[in-house]
């Protein structure tokens, strides 16, 4: 059987930094198995291809919630990565570590070395920050952010002086010591080409031998000898292989691949191993548990302007934008449509940011997968508002339908089944509406598409979330970090509970979702991660 010191199950955001930093230590041989195909698509490296990903069956997992209650029964659309670069390479690369806050209750909940004074030295290492090197960021690692002001669509300066008027304090920098405010989004690129961790890590280490990859890989179980973990076997263009780790297995598929995996591999809840013939290694109920994500909601308005829909629906705008991007790298095609941003307090008695907030200069409708693409905007000039809770409260959890691997877990998100999670979603529609009527935006919205003016009341409103909310693609906390095996899965050193050399690196150990898009806490994860085992 091949031995390798560390096989890395994932190529995402974690597994790739995890994979780098290993390998830049020139100690060990590592694997990396990805279930994906390598990233050679040319829209994974032009930013705003992302939505030529985003119903890509080859690239993207195309996973489906089951049907959520608190929205009508609806079920919810969840993409991932399904290639090299995982879900960095196919995200909307909006740069965000979250607040300060986050970390440290994560260390105070029994998790020391994860407070925010020990991990904002990696976030430090992690980053080629165009803001330049400071207190706050790094310059010269792995991962370029992009500081777009000058770059945005001429409506997303109107969204900022709009979320003045409506009371929001400018902020120049929203990963700087506070991300309270409305200002512009950073993002993942250099060069005008997409700056994924596959790209940042992993592509680095391949290219000086350090490390290995075999993509195709779907990961099938976990290899045990008792209740250490010894290898991984794997389907590769349809035959079975194993790889024997001499050190330690690392789960770094993400929040819904890894705890499948464990699930496979007879870890989690007995009960359900069980019921699927799976032999238990080791009964862990919290495998698959306090699953929980980021939910959003849109209000949608037609201008009396041209927007972004003008520069991307028709034949000529679309070429118009090619020769911009081919010939300099610039213009839309340049960038995410998540342009403009900020957090605020729903309430004046919270002690910190609770609620995200997003525009974009373009309009679209959220159709059912296959069905529109995401970056066919609509046929009228018109522009985008969103709200996303920071901290819900709502958990919901996730399990295996078979035995086969290949088939995908049963998702129950469980959106919006708190009062607290209404209320907050209900206040931030409410802001919403206060936006749009701010001298910088009423002077160009022609009418507000949805939720429209039959939505007045609270109940209405809420009526209307539950129609139209859907998920930002934020799950994690299904492999929950934590001191305690009955309500955990991994401890502070992201070794599973129960068993020995064998760890979970991704955002399925965080202990609560961060205030922000995960994939910068992702990554920050894999370089901890080696940062421990290189310790050891």
């Amino acid at each position: 059987m091949r031995e390798v010191d560390y096989v890395i199950v994932g190529a995402g955001s974690a597994g790739c930094a995890l994979a780098g930093r290993l390998a830049a230590a020139e100690r060990h041989q590592i694997l990396v198995l990805e279930a994906g195909p390598i990233d050679r698509s040319v829209w994974v490296h032009i930013p705003i291809g992302y939505g030529k990903l985003y119903y890509h069956p080859k690239m993207n997992w195309m996973y489906r919630t089951e049907p959520v209650p608190g929205l009508n029964n609806r079920v919810i659309y969840q993409p991932r990565g399904k290639v090299v670069g995982g879900s960095s390479a196919v995200n909307a690369m909006v740069y965000s570590r979250g607040q300060p806050e986050d970390y440290d209750g994560w260390a105070s909940g029994g998790n020391p070395g994860w407070s925010w004074a020990d991990v904002l030295p990696i976030y430090k290492r992690m980053e080629d920050h165009a803001l330049g090197a400071g207190a706050l960021h790094g310059a010269g690692g792995p991962i370029h952010i992009t500081d777009i002001r000058d770059a945005v669509h001429p409506l997303t300066h109107r969204f900022v002086a709009a979320g003045q008027q409506a009371g929001l304090a400018f902020n120049p920098d929203l990963n700087g010591e506070t991300c309270e405010g409305v200002g512009y989004f950073q993002i993942n690129t250099k060069d005008g080409l997409r700056v994924s961790a596959a790209r940042a890590y992993l592509n680095p280490a391949l290219r000086a031998g350090r490390a290995q990859l075999e993509a195709d890989a779907l990961a099938t179980r976990v290899l045990f000898e008792g209740t250490r973990a010894v290898g991984v076997e794997y389907r590769r263009h349809g035959e079975l292989h194993q790889v024997r780790a001499r050190r330690e297995v690392i789960l770094s598929g993400g929040a819904l691949n890894s705890p499948q995996l464990l699930q496979l591999s007879g870890v989690g809840p007995g009960d359900l191993l069980r019921r699927h013939g799976i032999e238990v290694v080791c009964d862990r109920p919290a495998v698959g548990r306090n699953m929980h994500d980021h939910l959003c909601y849109d209000h949608i308005y037609r201008t009396r302007v041209p927007s972004l829909n003008q520069e991307l629906l028709p034949l000529l705008g679309k070429i118009k934008a090619g020769i911009q991007y081919l010939l300099g790298r610039k213009g839309p095609l340049s960038l995410s449509v998540n342009q403009g941003g900020g957090w605020f307090r729903t309430k004046p008695g919270h002690n910190r940011p609770d609620m995200q907030l997003y525009f974009s200069p373009l309009s679209y409708e959220k159709a059912p997968p296959g069905v529109r693409a995401l970056m066919q905007p609509d046929p009228f000039p018109g522009v985008c508002s969103s709200v996303s809770p920071s901290q819900p409260t709502s958990r919901g959890h996730l399990e295996i339908a078979s035995i086969d691997p290949s088939a995908p877990p049963r998702i129950f998100p469980n959106y919006l089944s708190t009062p607290e999670d209404v209320e907050a979603l209900l206040a931030g529609a409410k802001f919403l509406r206060r936006l749009a009527a701010s001298p910088a935006l009423a002077e160009i919205i022609a009418e507000e598409i949805n939720p429209g003016p039959a939505h007045q009341s609270d109940a209405e409103l809420v009526a209307d979330m539950r129609a139209r909310a859907y998920s930002v693609f934020h799950p994690c906390s299904t492999c929950r970090m934590g001191p305690d095996p009955a309500d955990s899965v991994v401890d502070p050193k992201l070794r599973a509970h129960g068993l020995q050399a064998l760890r979970v690196a991704d955002a399925s150990i965080f202990p609560a979702v961060t205030s922000g898009t995960p994939n910068a806490p992702s990554m920050m994860v894999g370089e901890k991660a080696a940062e421990l085992l290189l310790a050891e």
